[in-house]
């Protein structure tokens, strides 16, 4: 028997297994990747990596997570304009798991559905299997040139300008923004693309840090090596995060206009609006959550 038909059995086989639940998941998956437009090529990847097929075989653990792990609530998602466009967010957890809720959010809660793109660390494609994914899945590694390019193609690119500052703080510093960085307003006023700021509430508790050895993280090729309530304390199971609840909102889109290779200082004073406008969000949501995990 062939490859491709032995691969072929095995998925029906797999699929047959699958709880009624999921399968209509997978089914409703298969609906929203129909209905976004892809510029596939002869061997059915887009030109950034993007394998639709992947994503439908691939997708059902980030949306079981997203609807019945973290119970997401999604808040204004209609402001997200048409075309090219920033998506904005804070960032937080130790695992990315904030982006893998965003990017399912996109897929599943907006109309028409988006992909949006993730702008991952350098570092991400050295790990095993975790690059690969990652590309099959929509994101690239956060290059101004990778970022340009995909804007100009009129696609959403997912942007956490905290970065590892951001996703590895300890939990006493939760909700409390860290630095962002520059590139995502240069590349904004290049493209043109408007940004929507995203308060993502509840991945900041999804695993509260208690250290971060950056010694030991950067012998091991990582920006960082966290401390957390349970890892690696558990062993692997200390990755699993809390089932807290998530809630995302989506702000309005923030149009900036001026010269992308200005001073520092003139730049800086428009993040600033950006940054203004995600606390807002995350003022709002930790106003109206009932608690933690509900």
């Amino acid at each position: 028997m062939a490859r491709q038909e032995r691969g072929s059995v095995l998925g029906d086989l797999a699929g047959a297994l699958v709880p009624l639940a999921a399968r209509d998941l997978v089914l409703e998956v298969e609906d929203r990747l129909r209905k976004i437009p892809n510029r596939i090529n002869e061997y059915g990847y887009d030109p950034y990596g993007l394998s639709p097929e992947w994503l439908r075989r691939q997708a059902l653990p980030g949306v079981l997570l997203h609807r019945y792990y973290f119970r997401t609530e999604v808040k204004d998602i209609e402001r997200v304009p048409a075309g090219r466009c920033l998506l904005v967010a804070n960032h937080a957890g130790q695992l990315p798991f904030d982006a893998m809720i965003l990017s399912t959010a996109m897929l599943l809660d907006a109309e028409p559905p988006r992909i949006a793109r993730g702008m991952g660390e350098y570092w991400i494609p050295r790990l095993p299997f975790v690059g690969t994914a990652a590309a099959r899945g929509g994101a690239m590694v956060g290059t101004p040139d990778n970022c340009r390019h995909m804007l100009e193609n009129d696609e959403c690119v997912m942007v956490f300008p905290e970065g590892v500052r951001g996703i590895n703080k300890p939990y006493r510093k939760r909700y409390r923004l860290q630095r962002f960085g520059l590139g995502f307003m240069r590349l904004a006023l290049e493209a043109r693309a408007p940004i929507v700021p995203v308060g993502i509430v509840g991945s900041e508790e999804q695993q509260p840090g208690v250290a971060n050895l950056a010694g030991l993280g950067r012998l091991l090729g990582m920006p960082s090596f966290p401390l957390t309530l349970t890892f690696p304390w558990l062993g692997p199971l200390g990755l699993l995060p809390l089932p807290v609840k998530y809630r995302l909102y989506f702000g309005e889109p923030l149009d900036f206009e001026g010269d992308p290779t200005e001073e520092d200082a003139a730049i800086e004073s428009r993040v600033a609006g950006v940054r203004r406008a995600l606390e807002e969000l995350l003022a709002r949501g930790l106003r109206e959550r009932r608690g933690i995990f509900r």
